[in-house]
């Protein structure tokens, strides 16, 4: 994946992604001692930045796999952000969710035309069910972060940042299946200047975290985790990029999460997902462990999402 991939989807997907905000809070940069620019991605079409990658891969489909449809699996935003996608260009989106997703998301789903499909919550359930449905419709299967197409568009959130941000220290984003990490490790490479890739996972969800130590993909032995968008396991497209252009992937505890997104919501006003607190609670945890890594350093934060289940909310 080059460059010119990157920017040949950003033109491609522009029509149909928002150019999100980037937002600063003059008291967090005051808590870490370091600036931060936060990507909004909360404000994405669909809440989340999958839309970019969900658009960039139907987009790229030929006429006849159009017609078939889409089938993928996601806990939701994927789920989301397909379903929109694929109604923005007249294709049908068969979506398999696990039956423990929140509700907000399911209703988002259906809100945008996805056909839902609920199954036991396991990355087994969810392949089984998708590759069931895709015999059946001839649909065409995405992977929500394991594939060249979906990285390239999840990309773009990083590559805009950038555009504002040239000089950049580092970016940091939450890891889940990878694509997010992936894509933001190459805009960083090609559109960065020596920028430094970092990504945020839960303890009770670190597979990165260990894939990274191991050098091999690494499934979750717990999804204990608010973070529910991050309960997925990495990829054999995305994993090789992660290994070669991630400096680290740092992990913090659900208390951390629960107040890093209190945080946000009080300071920012601006309403993320516990899969988004992730990532600031790893740069605040950093801060603190380590104060001269950020210290007066410039650090991109991608804010991944902001669907939340306003009735069930952590605090």
């Amino acid at each position: 994946m080059t460059e010119d991939d990157i920017l040949n989807c950003y033109n491609r997907i522009r029509p149909f992604v928002h150019n999100t905000a980037v937002l600063t809070s003059r008291l967090i940069d005051k808590e870490v001692n370091a600036s931060l620019f936060f990507k909004c991605e909360n404000f994405q079409r669909a809440g989340a930045y999958k839309m970019r990658g969900a658009t960039n891969a139907i987009l790229q489909l030929s006429e006849e796999q159009k017609k078939n449809g889409v089938v993928t699996h996601s806990s939701g935003n994927f789920a989301q952000a397909l379903s929109l996608a694929a109604q923005s260009v007249g294709v049908t989106a068969h979506i398999v969710m696990p039956n423990t997703a929140p509700e907000v998301k399911k209703v988002g789903v259906r809100e945008y035309g996805g056909n839902i499909y609920l199954c036991e919550p396991t990355v087994q359930a969810r392949e089984a069910l998708a590759d069931e449905i895709a015999l059946k419709t001839s649909a065409t299967f995405i992977h929500p972060s394991n594939n060249e197409n979906v990285i390239l568009g999840q990309a773009t959130a990083a590559l805009e940042l950038l555009k504002i941000q040239p000089e950049l220290d580092f970016i940091f984003c939450p890891v889940g299946g990878g694509g997010l990490i992936a894509g933001s490790a190459l805009a960083a490479k090609y559109f960065g200047d020596n920028c430094k890739m970092y990504g945020a996972e839960p303890f009770e969800a670190d597979d990165a975290y260990r894939s990274l130590l191991s050098g091999k993909i690494e499934g979750n032995e717990t999804v204990n985790t608010i973070a529910d968008g991050l309960k997925t396991t990495l990829g054999d497209i995305n994993f090789p990029i992660i290994k070669e252009l991630v400096s680290g992937i740092i992990r913090v505890s659900e208390d951390e999460i629960v107040a890093a997104m209190k945080l946000v919501w009080e300071r920012m006003k601006i309403i993320i997902e516990p899969s988004s607190a992730v990532t600031i609670a790893a740069v605040i945890r950093l801060s603190k462990e380590n104060s001269e890594v950020l210290k007066n350093k410039k650090v991109g934060i991608i804010i991944s999402g902001g669907n939340v289940d306003l009735s069930n909310l952590p605090f």
